[in-house]
């Protein structure tokens, strides 16, 4: 099964930045994993509509990107496609056009996408300009790098099909 992790998110706007440096800590703490020839690993700024680019071709992603909601700062959300829709509803993305407005588009157009797509959300606090994450997202890095490795092994788990 060919899986992509992307790392999400806008590195001069603080927390926004939190799906960069998740992706980011994954790829060191877990560097067998990263380096297995079915998965792609990388990060992204900004990727609007480009996003159906770098979900072309695989059967899993897992999308890491930061959140805001109501929860505390550094809560980790594990959403799968249905419900990054309804949580797109009452939430927002810290960045206008987003993950679960790009994967309703291509829904809508029947773009072909992944099978299988999680978005590990990360709960975040600041997202005014700068390039620091806040204590609670810092706190939060070896956590969500579990999750991402943890996720592809139950993707990898997934029968093909």
């Amino acid at each position: 099964m060919k899986i992509v992790i992307l790392g999400i998110g806008q590195s001069l706007r603080s927390d926004d930045g939190a799906g960069l440096g998740a992706v980011h800590r994954w790829k060191e703490t877990f560097p067998l994993t990263a380096n297995n020839a079915l998965l792609t690993a990388s990060e992204t700024e900004l990727p609007g509509l480009e996003l159906l680019n770098l979900l072309e071709g695989f059967d899993a992603a897992i999308l890491v990107d930061a959140v805001q909601s109501t929860a505390k700062p550094g809560t980790i959300h594990k959403l799968r496609e249905a419900d990054i829709l309804g949580f797109s509803e009452t939430h927002q993305s810290a960045h206008g056009w987003g993950v679960a407005e790009t994967l309703q588009l291509a829904r809508r157009l029947n773009i072909d996408l992944p099978r299988n797509i999680l978005l590990i959300g990360i709960e975040g606090e600041n997202f005014s300009p700068g390039i620091s994450l806040s204590q609670s997202i810092c706190a939060a890095l070896d956590e969500v790098a579990q999750v991402i490795e943890d996720s592809i092994k139950i993707f990898q788990d997934i029968p093909d099909q």
